[in-house]
């Protein structure tokens, strides 16, 4: 398994977050970014997971709820991937996949354009 640490798969996360285009982060609403070492059991090769209301859902009812969560886990990142640069890319496709579901855009689509 390729070694990396915790902090340096915070950094990549961020910095893969940094290039999603201005217009699209300013839009983003009520949503939280966070990395954890291992996915939940059920699912061992997670890569991300988004919790929470897309916007496309969100109306009038949507007040003072908890933000949505999206997550990124750093364990199957880093056993799928054989080099740094293999993290690299795997981590900013599944940001965006993981942001593009904050926008309701579903898996199906996502697969079309690359970020399955």
């Amino acid at each position: 398994m390729l070694e990396m640490t915790r902090e340096e798969f915070e950094e990549l996360v961020a910095e893969a977050l940094d290039r999603i285009p201005p217009e699209l982060t300013r839009l983003m609403d009520n949503v939280a970014v966070f990395v954890e070492d291992e996915p939940p059991r059920d699912d061992p090769e997670l890569l991300g997971l988004y919790e929470g209301t897309p916007l496309t859902d969100r109306g009038e009812w949507y007040a003072g709820v908890l933000p949505d969560r999206i997550t990124i886990y750093r364990g199957p990142t880093l056993r799928m991937c054989e080099s740094r640069e293999d993290v690299v890319a795997e981590t900013e496709i599944t940001v965006v996949h993981e942001v593009a579901h904050h926008f309701g855009i579903d898996d199906e689509r996502l697969h079309a354009l690359g970020y399955g």
